[in-house]
């Protein structure tokens, strides 16, 4: 029946005396039902009103708090052959401890006694060092004696000039005295001649006058002689001391020049000595090098390269080696669109691969098996996978994380972010939202590939 009238039948027909009727309106499990509906609708609202953390999953790896705590791998600065080795994988090994030795490829380091010949060519060459420091106080000293020789060369030179000077000025003197006993005897013979004349003057008295005016003239052309010697020798003094400047000026040089070679080969000679003493320094820690040895305590992980006779190039991984004493850490990924969310020293559930857990990511007080951690870097470029590189680190606050973990293990974390009601964390994942952007209020900021 369909009810459409407003006359209603079962108002005005008995239907309780019909069978179908009377099993089905006497039974009560409807109304049960329906009160337990009401009772979980209203369950379902009180729950809707519940808080709800919201909060990023992503999965990530055991790493290490530093990067000189993790696995590494030892290689070899220089090219070589394995010779022997002295570990195993799996043994523990101090730093210090040597791990393998290897033997030389290059045929300019064959030599076993290299490094003894290189330290008797220094030896050697430091001797010719101190030689030709000798030679450059033996040229300084021959030079200092060739300017006092010069000095004391010059002086007389120059006294000579002087006793010329004067023998000239002598000369000249003498001259005029003879040019004037000249004129004397001239006007002597003219009044003698004049007095033989009138015969006053006997002939005798006038040939004395002649002879000693001949003889006035020849003392003239003496004492021209002299002068014009006296001359001479005063030119000659000039030239001499000229010919002492240039003389000690050329021993002077050329001892000079000698003193400059001195010098270049000393100097030379030092930079042999400069590097072959390098040379000397570079062989010995060349030889220090054959032996590998453990940069840090830690345990033997896999011998990459094997064997006895085996060469390999400088640089290339021999031997990796964990060490033994590190911090643990979790490295977790997470999208661009939730890098905003993320900040320094905020907390983080960690999950371990192994480690049963019980999680209510809304709920992190009643998870149970999960871990305390905190955000300790954050990258801020983008890496491969397109999701951004964080760093965590225990807390110290929580639980502390189980000694049994080993670095590259699997592991699930969980930023906690806010606190909102259910129902809106239900409509933003019906509209796909992102959680709330907020900043918290220890938020700091750095411009560098870490904050």
């Amino acid at each position: 029946m369909l009810n459409i009238s407003n006359n209603k039948l079962n108002k005005t027909v008995d239907l309780s005396k019909y069978k179908s009727v009377q099993k089905v309106f006497h039974k009560t499990h409807f109304k049960h039902f329906n009160r337990f509906l009401q009772a979980f609708a209203i369950l379902i609202v009180i729950i809707m009103f519940l808080p709800w953390t919201q909060n990023i999953n992503s999965r990530g790896s055991v790493t290490t708090l530093t990067p000189d705590q993790r696995p590494q791998t030892i290689q070899s600065v220089i090219p070589g052959r394995i010779e022997k080795w002295f570990v195993r994988e799996g043994d523990f090994v101090k730093q210090g401890d040597t791990i393998l030795f290897i033997s030389e490829v290059k045929n300019e380091y064959f030599d076993p006694n290299l490094v003894n010949r290189t330290g008797k060519q220094i030896k050697a060459k430091e001797a010719s060092v101190v030689s030709y420091e000798s030679k450059i106080k033996a040229l300084n000293s021959q030079i200092t004696a060739l300017n006092r020789e010069r000095v004391l060369k010059l002086e007389q030179a120059q006294n000579t000039l002087l006793q010329s000077k004067l023998k000239v000025k002598s000369d000249s003197i003498d001259l005029e005295a003879v040019k004037t006993n000249l004129e004397i005897a001239k006007r002597q013979i003219g009044a003698t001649e004049k007095l033989y004349k009138e015969g006053l003057k006997s002939l005798t008295q006038l040939e004395e006058k002649q002879s000693k005016f001949q003889e006035s003239q020849s003392k003239l052309i003496s004492q021209e002689n002299k002068f014009l010697a006296s001359k001479n020798n005063v030119i000659n003094a000039m030239v001499e001391i000229n010919r002492v400047q240039a003389e000690y000026t050329d021993k002077i040089s050329k001892a000079k020049s000698d003193k400059f070679t001195a010098e270049s080969n000393g100097f030379d000679a030092e930079a042999q000595v400069t590097k072959l003493e390098s040379d000397y320094t570079s062989y010995e820690m060349r030889n220090n090098m054959y032996y590998i040895k453990a940069p840090q305590n830690g345990y033997i992980n896999k011998a990459i390269k094997g064997g006895i006779g085996e060469t390999f190039k400088e640089g290339e991984r021999l031997v990796g080696i964990m060490p033994s004493n590190y911090d643990l850490a979790v490295e977790t990924f997470i999208n661009p669109i939730d890098l905003p969310l993320i900040h320094l020293n905020e907390k983080v559930r960690v999950q371990f691969d192994g480690w049963p857990a019980v999680i209510f990511s809304g709920w992190p007080n009643v998870s149970y098996g999960t871990y305390g951690a905190k955000v300790v870097a954050i990258e801020n470029f983008i890496s491969d996978n397109g999701k951004f590189r964080i760093l965590l680190a225990p807390d110290e606050t929580d639980h502390q994380w189980p000694e049994a973990i080993r670095v590259g293990s699997g592991a699930k974390t969980i930023a906690l972010l806010e606190d909102v009601p259910i129902w809106f964390e239900i409509w933003r994942k019906l509209n796909g939202f992102p959680p709330n952007y907020y900043q918290p209020k220890t938020a700091k900021t750095t411009n560098s590939n870490y904050k």
